[in-house]
């Protein structure tokens, strides 16, 4: 095991603690919760506010639907060499009501997965970096 820090793969995107959290914004006009943040205007078209707060958004929620990927991301994301598919859940949070796409942890394939199973946010290592490892957030089923 490295000794090297931990750090978010894309700054400002989740936390890092041990039950880690992404990191949104909640509109101050109409309360719509928003990942990535927002910070110039309000997408909900009933709203024209353009103030935000930043907010932990829910770390639990339920399958919304589920699929795999057969190709590699696009930067900034850094895949593995060599490149192997993966699962991406659309998690609906547990507090927001908002779906909230990403990649299953390693190891779970769509077979495992179902519709409203329950699923929470965690950190699983990306890559390891010269001064540090890069960490990025993920779906994982709750046990």
């Amino acid at each position: 095991m490295s000794d090297k820090p931990l750090a978010a793969a894309i700054d400002g995107w989740h936390t890092l603690g041990e039950q880690p959290h992404l990191i949104g914004t909640r509109c101050c006009g109409c309360g719509t919760y928003f990942f990535p943040k927002q910070t110039h205007y309000c997408k909900n078209p009933d709203c024209d506010s353009n103030e935000f707060e930043e907010v932990e958004l829910s770390r639990t929620g339920t399958v919304w639907s589920y699929t795999n990927a057969c190709y590699k991301p696009p930067a900034p994301f850094v895949a593995a060499e060599p490149f192997e598919p993966y699962t991406i859940a659309a998690v609906q949070l547990e507090k927001e009501q908002m779906t909230v796409l990403g990649q299953v942890v390693a190891g779970v394939s769509t077979a495992d997965l179902k519709v409203g199973m329950p699923m929470e946010l965690v950190l699983e290592t990306l890559h390891e970096a010269e001064d540090d490892i890069k960490v990025t957030w993920k779906w994982k089923p709750v046990a």
